[in-house]
């Protein structure tokens, strides 16, 4: 099925739209990009989402099919993107979220201004740590940014978060990565910059506020954005599930069909599922110098 496609304005942004109805939802799920992507990136994940829910793609501003209507003179912060995505929760009265890599940043802040609409959220290919892994992928990657190596950029994504992607996503990817506009990798490479320097707005304190469910789901075999490392999300935040998908990397549903049975089952099982009364008691919060995504 066809999307309905609008150009939605938001927080001063016009943000490119996919609508995928399910005649027989009763509810409504957005999900949010990763660094660098496009709508395209979630086409494995609508396959069975939309068999169950409405689901909401959109483009960042700078990104796909809504940088044409945008100026992007310069980068947008984190905390607009949070913005963005709850204008667009309010727009087509979404009840769930899903994120991805990087769009989690923007996901755990919207969540964190607790809209009331939201009722549960996914969070995959996500970690509150910096490891040595995901710091080394981060500091070459702000060399290629900011020489705008096309090429080297497209090459360190799939040698690193990506490596465990089949052939065919790894062409599409370089293919897509390389041929980004200038404005693209400065977006990136600003928010980089904020990252590794420790100037991060998103501290585990900001998270102190989330009620609503929420599920990390990680690949077994992502160094990047570890199983482990997500757990200790479990320390900050009331009310939280993990999962994890085994023999995948960072793409988890998009690397191979067994990923992309076990992603289903999680997400539709949780999502799915009548909250518990009872919730986790929270430890004492703490800071952590940046979100890595």
């Amino acid at each position: 099925m066809r999307p309905e496609t609008a150009v939605v304005h938001v927080h001063s942004h016009n943000v490119h739209t996919e609508f995928y109805s399910c005649p027989a939802a009763r509810k409504t799920i957005i999900l949010v990009n990763g660094s660098l992507a496009t709508t395209a990136s979630f086409a494995q994940t609508v396959k069975y989402l939309q068999q169950q829910f409405n689901v909401v793609l959109y483009d960042q501003p700078y990104a796909g099919q809504s940088k044409a209507h945008n100026l992007n003179q310069q980068p947008i912060s984190k905390e607009d993107e949070a913005e963005i995505l709850l204008g667009l929760i309010e727009h087509f009265r979404v009840n769930y979220l899903m994120s991805f890599s990087w769009g989690g940043v923007a996901a755990l802040l919207a969540l964190a201004q607790q809209p009331a609409r939201i009722e549960k959220a996914v969070i995959s290919s996500f970690s509150p740590l910096l490891n040595d892994a995901m710091l080394d992928y981060l500091g070459k990657g702000v060399g290629y940014l900011q020489s705008c190596d096309r090429d080297g950029i497209g090459h360190l994504v799939n040698d690193t978060i990506g490596k465990h992607l089949p052939s065919l996503f790894k062409r599409y990817n370089h293919r897509h990565i390389s041929s980004l506009d200038r404005h693209e990798y400065q977006q990136m490479h600003a928010h980089i910059h904020k990252v590794v320097n420790l100037d991060s707005h998103c501290q585990l304190d900001c998270l102190a506020g989330i009620e609503i469910p929420l599920l990390f789901v990680n690949g077994d075999r992502d160094e990047y954005t570890a199983p482990q490392d997500a757990r200790l999300f479990a320390r900050y935040i009331n009310d939280c599930q993990f999962a994890t998908i085994d023999n995948a990397g960072h793409f988890l549903d998009m690397e191979h069909k067994g990923a992309w049975l076990q992603m289903q089952h999680a997400l539709l099982g949780f999502l799915q599922t009548a909250p518990s009364r009872s919730r986790e008691q929270r430890q004492p919060l703490g800071e952590i110098p940046a979100m890595a995504m």
